[in-house]
């Protein structure tokens, strides 16, 4: 099968390395033509330091790569995903399969990757996600890993299953490519929360809260929005933000670890010297929540201290100190057994 990955970052490149040892023919498509010409000299990616790329792996900066593709990986920062698709839409294969595995949520649109990619190509191709909880730097180095490959097709789903999987990478499917998405960009907002507390300090105890609470509200949010409650207890979901919010492969907490210690989030962001999607979704995110009205406290806190400079202090204090609630909604609504 011909694969082409739109995007030469870390998981573009690791995800391209997969394909690679699946026996596909595989072009790393790079927005930069200097970065095509460092990939293809070195057989190394810089983010990916130590790990040699498959010597089947081609590499291009010309969008007409894509045109004889049967399957397109659209990798790039969820900031660019619009930009990207746009390019590559012209040279689609209508047989094509689009898979976005970008992480994020479009700023004053709320919209999701799939989404976009959707409003760029038009109906020309089939478009899926695959998200999970699964570092670059674990893939490249082919760590067993779980994903899932969502569409509301199934043909659709298990075409990405079988194109990825293999002894180390494994691939679900689900049909909630709505829940898959927003567990995805949402739980980069909550590894930043959970850096910001490790930097202030704070244990197990707080981390454990932390992270049960925001998956409690990223449901709410998913659910709103058409998700399937499961989802957000599994691998796209609870996977997804155990493993974010306790790496230090994750950019997102890296980041948040400097804010904790004092530094401003501009300043963490130069820092880290890497995209930390969960800065541009914080923002997406206070928007969505309040145009569909899902009260999302961690979520805003987040949001507040990155844009407003509100100090972490006070934030934990207001979080701390809400008012009383039952961990379940409405238990008490249900019969007593």
């Amino acid at each position: 099968m011909k694969a082409v990955v739109l995007g030469s970052g870390a998981w573009g490149t690791a995800l391209a390395m997969a394909l690679c040892d699946n026996g596909h023919d595989v072009t790393l498509w790079s927005h930069r033509p200097e970065t095509t010409a460092i990939l293809e000299q070195r057989r190394e990616n810089p983010k990916l330091e130590g790990v040699r790329l498959p010597d089947t792996m081609k590499f291009s900066s010309d969008m007409a790569c894509v045109a004889d593709a049967d399957l397109v990986v659209s990798a790039p920062p969820s900031f660019a995903v619009r930009e990207t698709a746009e390019k590559a839409a012209p040279w689609l294969r209508p047989d094509a399969v689009v898979v976005s595995v970008s992480k994020g949520i479009e700023r004053d649109t709320g919209l999701r990757m799939s989404q976009i990619i959707r409003e760029s190509i038009g109906d020309k191709c089939k478009v899926a996600v695959l998200s999970g909880p699964s570092h670059a730097e674990e893939v490249s180095r082919r760590l067993p890993t779980g994903c899932v490959a969502a569409s509301p097709d199934e043909a659709v789903a298990c075409f990405v299953q079988d194109a990825f999987m293999s002894d180390y990478f494994r691939i679900y499917t689900s049909p909630d490519v709505v829940g898959v998405e927003l567990a995805a960009a949402l739980k980069n907002v909550v590894a930043l929360s959970c850096g910001i507390c490790d930097g202030m300090g704070y244990q197990d105890n707080t981390k454990a809260l932390l992270m049960t609470r925001a998956m409690a509200e990223i449901a709410r949010l998913g659910v709103k929005l058409g998700g399937d409650r499961q989802t957000f207890g599994g691998l796209a979901g609870m996977g997804d933000l155990i493993v974010t919010c306790t790496s230090m492969h994750s950019r997102n907490r890296r980041a948040g670890i400097l804010i904790g210690q004092g530094r401003t989030a501009r300043e963490a962001m130069g820092e880290v010297g890497a995209v930390v999607e969960g800065y541009y979704a914080a923002e997406s995110v206070e928007q969505l929540s309040r145009k569909v009205e899902v009260e999302m406290p961690i979520c805003h806190c987040v949001y507040e201290t990155l844009y407003h400079g509100k100090q972490v202090q006070d934030v934990v204090r207001e979080l701390m100190t809400r008012a009383r609630k039952g961990e379940i909604e409405n238990a008490w609504s249900y019969p007593v057994k």
